[in-house]
């Protein structure tokens, strides 16, 4: 199916609101019924059916076609965050005693659910390198359920063989589920590779205003529709209509956005590659890169992430150059048209536990700006220090 016609047409059936070339915000929490018989089949049929939105709306479920459509998956549901989407499909998969594999340094959120929300209700979780595959095969148990990938993975963006890693779990009869917030479904899909759920925080690239929050999870019809009855009703972590609608905003330019993004982002890296204040570039699609054959082989183009170590033992000084930055925003997410930092010296607190990434790691994220206005802020702040 044509990205074009999938981001433009597919479930805009136009004539049944007025023509209006953007959809409409159906904003209501129910739907009604002529008779006793329409009210029954609705009931029947709600993994499907409009009854009431906090199980199915039509500017949300127009999302859903869409995004799944981009995914190459049958279905999707929406949530109102990518933390309650990436919640809901791992404990769709899980009972007491389960055990799962997951990817180490995965999403903040992500990892408290897997070291400390998962052990609450018995579950067991083992935490690998995911740069190689071996690792998710030896630390299968007779009770693993899940393995769990984000690739490439926050903060230092190392990958996973998703194809390797998939083999591993068929073999297994394992189920396999990835956030694939960092690529967006116009860089990689792992449906495709054989994954077999694909979460997203449409928060970041998909919304790519920073102005509205929701996530999304991709499968197959029957596994999807397990998830809207056994998590996504009862636990009720619904996307409203209006945020549905920004994010079929987002939508509409998701291709342009990721382009500029990406052709900004390689110029950024390679100048910061030269500099002698930086100790290295985390960035996949650098040839230097252990895993850059892997990420030209999964990932269509690079995207907007990226961190950097800077050259010093003084956590003055890497808060002297991020303070210094006069045009990256200091925020804790990525995916609108502003460029960000987060620098991971503000996790460096008095009685706080140590964290296991070290303090001169700056992850950037790139936005729409100019790459030379964004290099030339850089280089002061770097000058700083």
């Amino acid at each position: 199916m044509d990205i074009s016609y999938i981001i433009n047409e597919l479930g805009e059936e136009r004539e049944h609101y007025f023509n209006a070339v953007a959809p409409p915000i159906i904003q209501t929490s129910n739907f009604a019924s002529r008779t006793v018989e329409d009210l029954r089949q609705k009931m029947l049929q709600e993994p499907e059916a409009t009854l009431y939105t906090r199980g199915n709306n039509p500017t949300v479920t127009m999302l859903e076609m869409k995004i799944a459509a981009l995914e190459g998956a049958e279905h999707a549901i929406a949530f109102g965050s990518g933390m309650a989407a990436v919640s809901a499909a791992v404990l769709s998969q899980l009972g007491a005693g389960d055990h799962v594999v997951s990817v180490q340094k995965p999403y903040s959120w992500t990892n408290a659910l897997m070291q400390k929300f998962l052990p609450r209700f018995g579950v067991d979780v083992t935490m690998v390198d995911g740069t190689a595959a071996a690792n998710y095969r030896n630390a299968i148990r007779p009770n693993t359920k899940i393995l769990y990938l984000e690739s490439p993975n926050s903060y230092t963006f190392e990958l996973q063989d998703i194809e390797a890693v998939v083999a591993i779990a068929k073999e297994h009869g394992l189920v396999t589920i990835i956030d694939n917030s960092f690529a967006s479904p116009i860089n990689q899909n792992p449906i495709a590779m054989g994954v077999d759920i694909v979460v997203h925080s449409a928060t970041k690239y998909i919304g790519g205003h920073s102005d509205t929050m929701g996530g999304i999870v991709c499968g197959r019809r029957e596994v999807v529709n397990k998830i809207f009855v056994s998590e996504f009703m009862p636990l009720g972590a619904v996307l409203s209509p209006h945020d549905a609608w920004l994010l079929l905003r987002g939508l509409r330019t998701l291709p342009v956005r990721m382009a500029r993004v990406a052709e900004t982002t390689r110029q950024v890296v390679a100048w910061l590659e030269g500099q002698p204040k930086v100790e290295q570039v985390l960035f996949p699609f650098l040839p230097s890169h252990p895993q850059y054959e892997l990420a030209k082989k999964q990932l269509r183009n690079n995207t907007g992430q990226f961190s950097i170590l800077l050259k010093t033992d003084d956590i003055g000084k890497v808060e002297l150059f991020c303070n210094s930055l006069q045009h990256f925003l200091m925020a804790a997410s990525w995916g609108g048209h502003e460029s960000l930092i987060f620098p991971l010296a503000a996790s460096y607190a008095p009685g706080k536990l140590k964290p296991k990434l070290p303090f001169n790691l700056v992850r950037f994220y790139i936005g729409l700006e100019d790459a030379e206005y964004l290099i030339r802020d850089i280089e002061q702040a770097l000058e700083k220090i």
